[in-house]
């Protein structure tokens, strides 16, 4: 599908919010017989695109001559609706949103086990609270998806001597995980958990996968973090399930709908934290980092790294 050549010209369109970085960077890396598009231009010969999907979604249809798609996103949901073209080769972002996210995961349960917030209240009405802390030490941390976010996240738990259990689709490559589970699997998996993480793509399989029959199998000292798609989330189901206590709360970082709009019962749920898609943003640096390899890879007329499954949708 690649027609590139080691003597090729190619042309780079970027389509980011963070466009003029990724371009200084990409000048000052002088990658061989690559042209960069200028600021607002939508060139008509483009073969190469580099953004975000969601600016890129709505120009497929003039981008006709693109074989190649690079996300800066791990996520590249956009682009997998079945109305867009799909004959040219999509690739997304992995290795390097791990450490961030294992540093999001972490810092919660290290908030929640610690009771930090409940500390800041109690010095605001100067209240001396020597209340026993809990400890990551031995608790039970269950990741929905273990690729390359989840086996980081995992390795992190392991270093504060938690327990982990993964649901995947089949694979089982991390040696940070203590027990798999995969299929009918579920709820045996949710079963006694302290954190349930979800870390899953949207695909077919994935939606709704966080529901009242999941949920039941908590315990009600049990936190929810969603990491991965909010489409993972059956929302009526979580939000009776804070309501009630039948868990201890959630850390919500993405929702089916974003923003998430003013008034919607996830903003004044009980013992929820919302943040606003911040868990794992896009550093330039290591972003850019990516593309010049597969750029090389391309150029070379080699198989492009992390590429996606249009069907699969990951």
């Amino acid at each position: 599908m690649l027609n590139s050549t080691p003597l090729t010209k190619h042309k780079l369109l970027i389509l980011s919010r963070l466009a003029d970085e990724y371009r200084a960077r990409l000048r000052e890396a002088n990658l061989p017989g690559l042209e960069i598009a200028e600021r607002d231009v939508l060139p008509s010969d483009c073969d190469i695109v580099f953004g975000e999907p969601v600016l890129i979604k709505p120009v497929m249809s003039d981008l006709l001559t693109a074989n190649w798609i690079q996300s800066t996103f791990a996520g590249v949901d956009p682009l997998l609706d079945p109305a867009l073209r799909r004959d040219y080769v999509l690739t997304n972002m992995r290795g390097v949103f791990g450490g961030l996210m294992s540093e999001f995961v972490v810092g919660y349960l290290l908030l929640h086990e610690r009771k930090i917030l409940q500390r800041l209240e109690g010095q605001k009405k100067q209240q001396w609270d020597a209340t026993l802390t809990g400890t990551l030490h031995g608790k039970t941390i269950g990741l929905l998806g273990v690729g390359s976010i989840g086996r980081e996240v995992a390795r992190t738990a392991k270093f504060f001597g938690m327990t982990v259990r993964g649901y995947t689709r089949a694979s089982e490559n991390s040696e940070h995980i203590d027990q798999y589970f995969h299929g009918e699997g579920l709820l045996e998996f949710a079963s006694g958990l302290d954190y349930l993480v979800n870390i899953l793509p949207n695909t077919n399989a994935t939606r709704k996968i966080v529901n009242a029959e999941l949920l039941s199998r908590l315990p009600s000292h049990a936190l929810f973090i969603n990491v991965g798609r909010g489409s993972a989330v059956e929302q009526s189901a979580l939000i009776q399930a804070l309501e009630t206590g039948a868990i201890a709360g959630a850390v919500l970082d993405v929702f089916e709908v974003e923003p998430l709009p003013a008034g919607h019962p996830f903003w004044s749920a009980p013992n929820t934290i919302v943040t606003s898609h911040s868990s794992a943003p896009s550093f330039p640096a290591e972003i850019t980092k990516v593309f010049i390899e597969n750029y090389r890879l391309y150029v070379e007329q080699q198989p492009l790294k992390y590429q996606v499954d249009f069907e699969k949708g990951y």
